[in-house]
């Protein structure tokens, strides 16, 4: 079968969405850290509206893979290229999806392999914005406080080799010390991470990287570059190969690396740009005054009961969100939390309302087509809850509020650590506190109780932070323990209450 390239388009099937702008004459106005799945059926799909709607071919997208050469080396040989597979369920409940090419990034670079080309691309006068998504980890951030962590490895080497830079924080004020240096004006850094306030989280961490390195940097950043905070949503599992067989037969064509995609789409961002900003309100963008109801929103609604279900269904063996959501008190549970506990903390949202977009969610989760691993989800904890569950804790108890369910929710996390299900199956964990939470978890084993055990894993203030031992947590966290490791998943499920 042929590889998808710009040569071939013409020969794709009519139903098959296609770029229809002047590729060759695309310029580098976004510069992209972090090039993976998520911003590929998320931002680029977004600009590819905004390329088509306005025809302004500045805001072509440089993506940058700060670890691996695997996307590059995917994506490279068709030109930057690849399919976006929309999935869902007809009205017969049969899985159907719909594709698009998309042609908007035009360069792809592996920092590892020639950090300076990334320096030089942020230095360049078509760069207007910098865009990360790197995950909660990529920030080399405390989670408990959301500070830079300027003892960090990446942080520590990048203050030392200014011309090879390792984290994205690195490379970002790097690149801006060489913009300053060739008198270029500044630019707009832009988070679409799940962290609250992300763009005022990155603007910290820029900052005080640049103070260490140089405090007439840190000015200029300060006076010039925007830090927008904003707010996406949409779900996007990780590709298969049983997808890219899926996606070669409806193109005609072969595909390396598509990426896969549930209809809805959400993106609030503040409207705070230091460079000029492509048209993405055509492709569903929102541009807001304030993100951070949107984003309070997202990440405790979505996020935190996305969280709750990867680890309550990936303890009982239901590999997939759609499975998990299946079992009646697993969904009659989930759709509590948010009513109970999780809605009372949430401001008012103009327009909103939450009892529709509550049933929406509940039905996006639902969705066949996607088959979101639980065990995908379930990645990074110590970097996700901070954010996804423990602020809604901290709004419940200073309101003298049950925790019941969240607690729940902290319980399977910890659960979950023990890398056994309750099918006796293994898994490594995969986060970048592996190791001091394995140790925290063989010390709580050994513990006579089960208060004992929750006053000692609550300590743990990398996570907890000012929550560590807190004793109405330690209470409530200590019964939702006890019963997932007496009675299990599905027998606390159906007694909760």
């Amino acid at each position: 079968m042929d590889r998808l390239h710009p040569e071939r388009l013409h020969a794709l099937p009519q139903s098959v969405a296609r770029p229809r702008y002047d590729r060759a004459a695309l310029r580098g106005g976004i510069v992209h850290l972090g090039i993976g799945a998520f911003m590929r059926a998320h931002l680029a799909v977004a600009n590819e509206a905004a390329l088509h709607a306005s025809g302004d071919l500045r805001w072509g997208l440089v993506g940058v893979s700060l670890r691996q050469p695997d996307t590059r080396d995917a994506l490279a040989p068709q030109q930057g290229l690849y399919t976006l597979a929309i999935r869902d369920a007809g009205p017969d409940g049969a899985p159907r999806q719909r594709q698009q090419v998309i042609g908007g990034v035009r360069e792809l670079l592996v920092a590892p392999e020639d950090p300076r080309a990334v320096l030089e691309r942020i230095a360049h006068p078509d760069a207007r914005i910098v865009s990360l998504t790197v995950t909660e980890k990529g920030y080399c951030h405390d989670p408990a406080t959301g500070a830079l962590r300027l003892d960090h490895p990446d942080i520590v080497h990048d203050l030392a080799q200014a011309d090879a830079p390792k984290s994205a924080i690195g490379f970002i004020v790097r690149g801006l010390a060489l913009r300053r240096a060739r008198g270029l004006g500044a630019l707009t850094l832009m988070s679409l991470d799940n962290l609250p306030s992300n763009g005022a989280l990155l603007q910290a961490a820029v900052l005080a990287f640049a103070q260490a390195a140089d405090p007439a940097l840190a000015d200029w950043i300060a006076t010039g570059c925007t830090f927008p905070n904003s707010m996406v949503d949409r779900i996007v599992p990780r590709t298969t190969d049983v997808d890219r067989d899926t996606v070669a037969k409806a193109l005609g064509q072969h595909d390396a690396w598509p990426v896969l995609g549930e209809p809805f789409f959400d993106w609030a961002i503040e409207d705070r740009f230091a460079a000029d900003r492509p048209a993405w309100a055509a492709g569903g963008a929102r541009f807001v005054d304030e993100a951070a109801p949107w984003e309070r929103l997202k990440l405790r609604m979505v996020n935190g009961t996305h969280s709750s279900i990867a680890y309550l269904g990936a303890m009982a063996g239901w590999r997939t969100v759609d499975v998990a959501i299946a079992k009646e008190p697993l969904r009659r549970h989930i759709d509590a939390l948010m009513r109970e506990e999780i809605e009372p903390t949430l401001p008012a949202l103009p327009g909103l309302d939450l009892a529709t977009y509550r049933a929406s969610l509940l039905a996006r989760y639902a969705n066949p087509a996607l088959a979101h691993r639980t065990h995908q989800i379930a990645m990074d904890g110590s970097q996700k809850l901070p954010q996804r569950l423990l602020g809604t804790v901290r709004d419940r108890l200073a309101a003298d509020a049950p925790i019941t369910r969240l607690a729940l929710s902290i319980a399977a996390w910890l659960h979950y650590l023990r890398g056994r299900d309750e099918n006796g199956e293994t898994y490594a964990i995969d986060d970048p506190l592996a190791a001091p939470l394995a140790r925290l978890v063989g010390q709580a084993e050994a513990l006579p109780d089960d208060i004992r055990r929750a006053r000692l894993l609550t300590g743990f203030v990398p996570v907890f932070g000012d929550l560590a031992g807190h004793e109405s947590l330690v209470a409530v966290l200590a019964r939702q323990l006890h019963s997932l490791r007496e009675r299990g998943v599905a027998a606390t499920l159906e007694a909760i209450r």
